[in-house]
C-alpha cells in the first residue's frame, strides 16, 4: 500500500498525498471510482528515476468525503492546479488514467498548467462516456445510496470486476471498495456518479490540439467501459502518433498489466531525459 501522511486543504476540501522516490518529479493521477492505490504497483518501479507525487482525488480514497460536496472533474483540475502550486512544479512528468485523464486535460487546457511528458492511458476526455451503471444510478441516486450495505457491497466490488480483464484478486477488490463502504463511503460513492457530466469533457474536447511536451497514449485492448478506439482518436488529437494497445488488459490496466505501464513510463522519461 502507497502511504499518504499529507494533508492539504485545497479549496476547502481536505486532500491526501504522499511522494515517493529521488529525481525529478512526476505526478500520478487516478481515475474513478479508484485512489491512488492504483500506482502501489508502479511507483516501486519508478521512484529510483522520479520523485512520484500522488495523491486521492477530492471525494475519493482518504481525502474527505462529505455530503454536498462538489466532487465533479469540473474541480479535480483546479485541485491538481493548486497541488502543482504548493509542490512548486512547473514542467513534472504527468501520469494519468480514466477521470485522471480529463482532470490533467482540463488542467492543461483550460489552467495552464504544463508538462515535462504525459503519458494518458484509458481516459476519460471524449463523449460519449459513461457506463450503464452509471447512467442508470445517475436516475435513482437517492435510492442507490440508502440500499441496504450488503447490496451495495456486492453491487461495488461487481462493477469494480468489470473494470479489468483478468480476475481482480481479494486484496485489489477491498483495497478499492474499502473507501466507499459505511455511512461516510456509500453515499460518497452514489455522490460522485451523480456528478458524472458529460459537459467537463465537452468543454475541452474543441481544444485539443497537439501538447506542448511528449505525448504517450495507451489503451487496454479489452477495455469495456470506454472502448480502444476512443484512445486511437485521442491520440491523432493529442500527439499525431498511434494509440499503443495493451493486450490481455482491460479498463484497468494497474491491474491487468501493470508492466505495460511501468514500461511505458520509463520508455518515455528515458527518451526525453531533462
Amino acid at each position: 500500500m502507497l502511504e499518504l501522511p499529507y494533508t492539504s486543504n485545497i479549496h476547502g476540501n481536505a486532500v491526501r498525498w504522499g511522494k515517493m522516490g529521488d529525481g525529478p518529479p512526476l505526478v500520478a493521477v487516478h481515475g474513478t471510482p479508484f485512489s491512488s492505490q492504483v500506482w502501489r504497483r508502479i511507483v516501486p518501479h519508478i521512484m529510483d528515476r522520479r520523485t512520484v507525487y500522488y495523491f486521492d482525488l477530492v471525494g475519493y480514497g482518504l481525502s474527505e468525503m462529505r455530503e454536498g460536496q462538489d466532487v465533479s472533474v469540473g474541480v479535480q483540475n483546479k485541485v491538481l492546479a493548486a497541488l502543482f502550486e504548493e509542490w512548486g512544479l512547473t514542467r513534472p512528468d504527468v501520469l494519468a488514467h480514466d477521470f485522471g485523464g480529463a482532470t490533467v486535460l482540463r488542467a492543461y487546457y483550460l489552467d495552464g498548467l504544463r508538462y515535462g511528458s504525459l503519458t494518458i492511458f484509458d481516459a476519460v476526455a471524449l463523449a460519449p462516456w459513461g457506463s450503464p451503471l452509471v447512467q442508470h444510478v445517475r436516475k435513482h441516486t437517492a435510492a442507490f445510496a440508502e440500499m441496504p450495505e450488503y447490496m451495495h457491497k456486492a453491487m461495488l466490488r461487481a462493477y469494480l470486476q468489470t473494470a479489468a480483464h483478468n480476475e481482480l484478486s481479494e486484496e485489489a477488490l477491498e483495497i478499492y471498495s474499502a473507501p466507499w463502504l459505511g455511512p461516510v463511503g456509500q453515499p460518497a460513492f452514489y455522490r460522485q456518479i451523480a456528478q458524472m457530466d458529460q459537459a467537463y469533457t465537452d468543454e475541452i474536447e474543441p481544444l485539443y490540439r497537439p501538447l506542448d511536451c511528449p505525448v504517450s497514449i495507451l489503451w487496454g485492448a479489452c477495455d469495456e467501459w470506454i472502448p480502444p478506439e476512443k484512445g486511437e482518436t485521442l491520440a491523432q488529437s493529442l500527439s499525431g502518433q498511434a494509440c499503443q494497445l495493451i493486450s490481455e488488459a482491460g479498463h484497468l490496466v494497474q491491474e491487468d498489466r501493470p508492466e505495460a505501464i511501468v514500461a511505458a513510463v520509463l520508455r518515455q522519461i528515458s527518451d526525453h531525459v531533462r
